[in-house]
């Protein structure tokens, strides 16, 4: 075998070094089949080793907690990928049809990964006979089937090869689904360390659903945003309206909160940049976005960080004068955009940290999405003749910089 695997290594470095550029069409579209053919082939003949290994418990003799944990040292590959491994590997050691449709490029290794968990879960459901069955129903009819058809054929598979088991087998299915679902629900924020921060989790169908509703109305398509970025703001609006609500339970003792420390520019009388009680950083930009519509506690620092004073806490257009932002302008008032005053932050005309006043000719509701076009500076919001917010496109959108207003919330 070492043998031919030096030539494996030989042929492959050939393969990965040849132009391609002189290639007719038809040529290309084979070599491309050809390859994908050979990686699966590869695929098994690597899970075949990666089978001997944890069988010998070679990891374990080199100090290693697990097989996933050897492969994703030696090979440089995340845990999950290396647990998918170990895991197929050991599907196709039981399964002598499922390794002979890979090592004949007959399936791909994503659908072998399918197969291997329709069987395992239909062995608590039906006998040795009908798992075959489906097996081979699976890699014989539907191999064709990229992997997300698959799936729900496998979801369904007894429904055409046992159907006096389905109903029962699917009962069962969902019942598990949904324990599983609730047993692992998560949500985790990770901070990446380049200014971003990741979302991750899990949600059962019922939670999911409730959060697809709460956030596919504010997913509006447009062509400034992608589909994931209109999800994001979204699920950032959803949360803002949460706070807006003051019905959240108390943290600590108080209210939820944001907490931004920043340094005041006495000199030029503009807030500078800030920073979270957690750690990160914020441009100016974004802490004069915070401070448009939120509750500000000046406190006075001495050289060293004390404390020494703590000023009253101010409310920001609340009260009789939000309300009249709202009869105003009736939601977000940036051209074309039709989000509700509850979704609205009340920004500044005139930043309130460079004296800008909190009143209702140097106020205007804008949405999160907006609110954030308008702070990028490229965008001007102004008052006019009339009391009414208008807004002064960049040079790039109108080169004659036409004011333009919302009528999608004009009264009648």
């Amino acid at each position: 075998m070492r043998e031919a695997l030096e030539q494996l290594r030989s042929v492959a470095g050939r393969c990965a070094g040849a132009p391609v550029w002189s290639l007719h069409d038809a040529d290309l579209v084979d070599a491309v089949h050809a390859i994908h053919d050979a990686e699966q082939m590869l695929a098994a003949a690597k899970l075949h080793l990666v089978r001997e290994i944890d069988g010998r418990n070679l990891p374990i003799a080199q100090e290693a907690s697990s097989t996933s944990v050897w492969l994703r040292g030696r090979l440089h590959i995340s845990i999950h990928t290396a647990g998918r491994m170990v895991d197929l590997a050991r599907a196709l050691d039981q399964r002598p049809s499922l390794d002979a449709a890979l090592s004949t490029a007959a399936v791909n290794v994503e659908q072998a990964q399918i197969v291997a968990k329709t069987v395992h879960d239909l062995t608590d459901e039906a006998s040795a006979d009908v798992v075959d069955l489906a097996e081979k129903t699976l890699i014989e009819q539907h191999a064709d089937q990229e992997p997300a058809v698959l799936r729900r054929l496998a979801d369904r598979i007894l429904a055409y090869v046992a159907p006096d088991l389905a109903d029962d087998a699917d009962r069962r299915a969902a019942e598990r689904d949904e324990k599983r679902a609730q047993q692992t629900r998560a949500f985790a924020l990770t901070n990446n360390g380049d200014g971003r921060f990741r979302l991750a989790g899990w949600l059962d169908a019922e939670t999911a659903a409730i959060v697809n509703a709460a956030l596919d109305p504010l997913c509006k398509p447009d062509h400034e945003r992608t589909p994931a970025q209109r999800r994001a703001d979204a699920l950032v609006e959803v949360c803002q309206l949460a706070l807006r609500t003051e019905q959240l339970p108390d943290n600590g003792g108080d209210r939820p909160q944001v907490v931004v420390t920043v340094p005041y520019d006495v000199v030029r009388k503009e807030l500078r940049d800030g920073q979270l009680d957690s750690g990160e950083r914020l441009t100016a930009e974004q802490v004069r976005r915070l401070a448009c519509d939120a509750q500000i506690l000046p406190v006075v620092l001495g050289g060293d960080g004390q404390i020494l004073d703590v000023g009253q806490l101010r409310r920001l257009f609340t009260g009789p004068l939000r309300r009249a932002l709202v009869a105003r302008d009736g939601g977000c008032a940036f051209p074309g955009c039709d989000r509700p005053p509850r979704w609205c932050d009340a920004h500044h005309i005139k930043a309130w940290g460079a004296g800008g006043d909190t009143a209702l000719d140097n106020g205007v509701l804008l949405c999160g999405y907006h609110h954030r076009l308008i702070h990028r500076g490229e965008w001007e919001v102004r008052m006019g003749a009339d009391g009414k917010p208008e807004f002064i496109p960049p040079y790039y959108v109108d080169p004659e910089r036409r004011p333009r207003r919302n009528i999608y919330h004009r009264r009648p």
